[in-house]
């Protein structure tokens, strides 16, 4: 079994070689399909007996609410809105995702901290205080990165919701009055710094423009490769 391990200091009391499941990170733009990856990728792992848990961004009990409450107002700043984030996280990293790998599950992130970052890099926050902030966050043990044309998610999001979201159409930038040509412009600048994550972070990348069972497929040969090496058993 490969050690776990933090970008910086695990979080107090958490035994990292006591973590015997692994974690595994679908990221994404808004409306790539992350979300439908990973609830198939979930009954793809449990048919061949794996146990599975899912996170993801606002799942927490504990600032859920409040952040809710605090995003239909339009008035968080950058620095108030980052620090509900890694709340969010952090929360669900003591509760939910450190128990389950301690018992053994694969845990799949729907998104992780590295849509946190490359949303409050966009708004102007720095690396190093990014690195500080998520210093105690678990290293996955793999991380995919759906790269979707902006016209794909906006044809997504717009069957999906019929309207544009203010914070997903970086409104809150002030790039352009016009929602849709902000929401262009503000996609754009999270494309160029998810590249720049991926050369720090050693993404893999996954064209997101193919269908959901093409992708699907190239999800479960990569994960089944993974967890055949570590168990020297094959995943059908």
């Amino acid at each position: 079994m490969t050690p776990k391990r933090c970008f910086g200091n695990p979080p107090a009391g958490v035994r990292l070689g006591q973590l015997a499941g692994h974690l595994l990170v679908i990221e994404g733009a808004d409306s790539s399909g992350r979300s439908t990856q990973v609830n198939l990728l979930s009954e793809w792992l449990e048919r061949s007996g794996y146990a599975v848990a899912q996170v993801g961004l606002k799942r927490s009990k504990l600032v859920t609410p409040e952040l809710d409450d605090a995003k239909k107002g339009n008035i968080l700043s950058p620095r108030t809105m980052s620090l509900f984030y890694a709340t969010d996280f952090y929360d669900q990293l003591e509760n939910r995702i450190v128990p389950a790998l301690r018992a053994g599950y694969i845990v799949i992130a729907d998104r992780y901290i590295y849509t946190l970052m490359a949303r409050d890099l966009v708004r102007g926050a720095e690396q190093q205080w990014l690195d500080s902030l998520y210093s105690m966050a678990l290293v996955p043990d793999m991380v995919f990165f759906l790269q979707t044309s902006i016209r794909n998610q906006i044809e997504r999001k717009l069957s999906l919701q019929y309207r544009l979201d203010y914070w997903e159409s970086g409104m809150d930038l002030g790039l352009s009055p016009d929602w849709f040509d902000s929401y262009v412009r503000y996609q754009r600048k999270l494309q160029a710094v998810f590249l720049r994550l991926h050369e720090l972070y050693k993404f893999e990348l996954l064209n997101g423009n193919r269908s959901v069972a093409a992708i699907q497929h190239d999800l479960r040969a990569r994960v089944g490769t993974m967890l055949s090496a570590l168990s020297e058993e094959p995943i059908l």
